[in-house]
């Protein structure tokens, strides 16, 4: 039996909300050393076609000052199999909104190969980065037309 259970997860943080808090606090729970992929500013423009309103090493900063957080990686590129090879994880957490995608089925099946779990957390629908940055884009738009 493994003397520590070691869990990964990733994410933009980008305007930490509640639901990033509550996923961390899940994922952490469910292991012994949690390692926190933060997606870096490039690999969030790459994929995102736009870039986070706080910069990464600020997100990398916030998110490691969480008691719940063992240790933040950076994300350079989003291949979780790659990642295992790289951090040697035991279980992995991942969003409910990716379960059953044909992408996290192939990562499922890879990572089974290697004794790695797959647990998919449910999705805190009502808040989201995307959603507050709306938000707060229209008020500051709203605010811009009053001048």
């Amino acid at each position: 039996m493994k003397d520590e259970i070691v869990g990964y997860t990733t994410g933009v943080f980008d305007l930490f909300h509640v639901g990033h808090l509550r996923l961390l606090n899940r994922a952490k729970s469910r292991c012994d050393r949690l390692i926190v992929g933060v997606s870096t500013d490039e690999l969030v423009a790459e994929y995102k076609r736009k870039q986070p309103v706080i910069p990464f090493e600020e997100r990398a900063e916030i998110v490691s000052a969480l008691k719940c957080v063992d240790e933040v990686v950076p994300q350079k590129h989003r291949d979780k199999v790659a990642a295992y090879h790289e951090i040697k994880f035991d279980i992995m957490f991942v969003g409910s909104d990716w379960k059953g995608s044909d992408l996290f089925n192939e990562v499922e099946s890879e990572l089974a190969g290697h004794g790695v779990d797959v647990v998919y957390f449910e999705y805190t629908s009502n808040v989201s980065s995307t959603s507050l940055q709306s938000t707060l884009q229209a008020i500051y738009d709203e605010e811009s037309l009053v001048k």
